[in-house]
């Protein structure tokens, strides 16, 4: 089955989606239904092989048209030309081309004789405006007469490629995608009418009452041929993929002969409609388990199991419904007999004022309340600048619904992470043992001579730090200093040749001065032992 429109449609950018856009322009015109029926007419021509027409062709068919309906336009040359000049320059619907040999004299030769046809993507969308004037609600229906067909075009499909034969799986895979998409677009459409007959508030009890029979028994036989055409569709299905999908497709692509796709388009195109065509009635995703409904097994997600849940949800809704009708007829009490005690009430009010108020609490109407706000970049709007056309302000929804501005809120509690301190706690006794073992090394072993650990590094640097800001000057000259923690202490002693330290990534060069790096001493506490 082929992709759907939206899907097509995201791989155009934005300036291929406008052209398409610009071919509907003229449905916005003031006298669009003028430019309809001109395009009806050069239809009327293109039907019969007529692919280039002129103004005066146009106008005979516009004529002939006249005599059946009534609201055809009857345009004269000068206007019918612009209108046709307007589809092909503005709307690029019609092709304009000059032919010279439509000029009969010399004066037609000067004055342009054009002739018109319609371009490929124009005539496209005077199709689509087409179907939707001409659909008609009353039309929708579940296709259940179509799995024979698709059951029997299955069978040759797996008989042909069995033997070889290109033209019958392509002509075969065509007739199947065509079904399969006549099959979704007339369940979508049964369903949509369905869903809005049963939603509406607007719904005709007597029209719906007069067709609710052929309503359920037309799902229900939809249903029950669904039921006994579902093992034989799938178990086809299987004899279809038995017989080699790659090499079916392949002979597809070879047979196809559209001109303008190359090989290795034709054959993805095949992939992607039996892909879609065997989603109906096998499991899309691998390893999803089949629901079991009835006495029926349908693959889990797959076409078939989403028609049948939506028909089954279908008949539901219209059992419901036909429960609230009967419910309501018996009660005596609906929605009309609602509406006219509620005007019998208003219009036996004293007053005005006293029935507004009535209508206004019994439809829940209330006075407009106007929301407002500044604009983050006022600099930006002019002052001049109306409302109307001024950029849009965001407003609380708050605001909106009650009409009182959105206040702080409950404070929320404080949450006690737990777990998340202990592991703040773990890592800062790491931290702590690794400096203290890396002091004690220090100590031990001194920084010279040797490469200084990271660690060690950090130790160095913080007690060296402490050192700096410690030194002081003693007649003009710059002493001593000297850092400790609980486990060394780093004195700095001036020296006429300088320390050089080898730490990681480099060597600290101190002009001037040595390092003393000694454990530090532990003092007693003052006082004696209190007894």
């Amino acid at each position: 089955m082929s992709e759907t429109t939206s899907e097509r449609a995201l791989g155009l950018d934005a300036l291929a989606i406008s052209d398409r856009f610009r071919l509907l322009h003229f449905v916005r015109r003031d006298d669009h239904l003028a430019y309809l029926w001109i395009l009806r007419a050069i239809d009327r021509l293109r039907a019969v092989h007529r692919v280039q027409v002129g103004v005066d062709d146009v106008a005979a068919v516009l004529q002939e048209f006249s005599s059946d309906y009534r609201d055809v336009p009857l345009l004269d040359d000068v206007t019918l030309r612009q209108r046709l000049d307007t589809l092909a320059d503005d709307d690029r619907v019609l092709h304009r081309l000059d032919d010279v040999s439509r000029a009969g004299s010399l004066a037609r030769y000067r004055n342009r004789q054009s002739v018109y046809q319609f371009t490929e993507l124009g005539y496209r969308a005077f199709a689509l405006l087409e179907d939707l004037l001409t659909v008609r609600v009353r039309d929708a229906n579940l296709s259940r007469l179509a799995f024979s067909d698709i059951l029997d075009d299955l069978r040759s499909l797996a008989e042909a490629n069995r033997v070889g034969d290109g033209e019958q799986i392509h002509r075969r895979l065509t007739r199947l995608d065509g079904v399969m998409q006549d099959m979704s677009r007339r369940s979508a459409q049964f369903h949509v009418t369905l869903g809005e007959i049963v939603s509406s508030n607007e719904t005709s009890q007597e029209l719906f009452l007069r067709y609710k029979n052929a309503l359920l028994s037309h799902m229900s036989d939809f249903m029950a041929e669904l039921d006994r055409y579902l093992p034989r569709l799938e178990s086809a299905v299987g004899e279809v993929q038995a017989s080699g999908v790659a090499t079916m497709l392949a002979r597809a692509a070879e047979a196809d002969d559209r001109p303008f796709l190359s090989r290795a388009d034709r054959l993805a195109d095949w992939e992607r409609r039996w892909e879609a065509l065997r989603g109906w009635f096998t499991t899309p995703a691998p390893g999803s388990a089949p629901v079991s409904e009835g006495t029926t097994t349908v693959a889990a997600g797959s076409g078939v199991a989403q028609l049948r849940a939506a028909t089954r949800a279908a008949v539901s809704a219209v059992i419901a419904l036909l429960r609230q009708l009967a419910e309501a007829n018996r009660s005596g009490v609906n929605r009309s007999s609602e509406l006219r005690h509620l005007a019998a009430w208003i219009a036996a009010v004293p007053d005005e004022d006293a029935a507004h108020a009535l209508a206004t609490a019994a439809f829940n109407l209330s006075s407009a309340r106007h929301l407002g706000g500044a604009h983050d970049d006022e600099e930006q709007i002019p002052a001049n600048r109306t409302w109307w056309d001024a950029p849009g302000v965001e407003v609380a929804l708050t605001v909106f619904r009650t009409g009182r501005s959105a206040g702080p809120g409950v404070p929320q509690p404080v949450r006690a992470d737990t777990g998340a301190r202990a592991e703040l706690r773990r890592r800062q006794m790491e931290e702590f043992t690794a400096e203290r073992e890396a002091a004690a090394g220090l100590a031990e072993t001194g920084p010279h001579g040797r490469l200084l650990s990271e660690p060690e590094a950090r130790v160095l640097f913080r007690l060296l730090t402490k050192a700096l800001e410690a030194r002081t000057v003693i007649s003009g000259r710059v002493s001593g200093g000297s850092g400790s923690d609980d486990t060394i202490t780093l004195r700095l002693r001036p020296a006429e040749v300088g320390e050089v330290v080898q730490i990681p990534g480099g060597l600290l060069h101190l002009p001037g001065f040595s390092l003393e790096i000694t454990p530090a001493v532990k003092r007693r506490p003052v006082g004696g032992r209190r007894g």
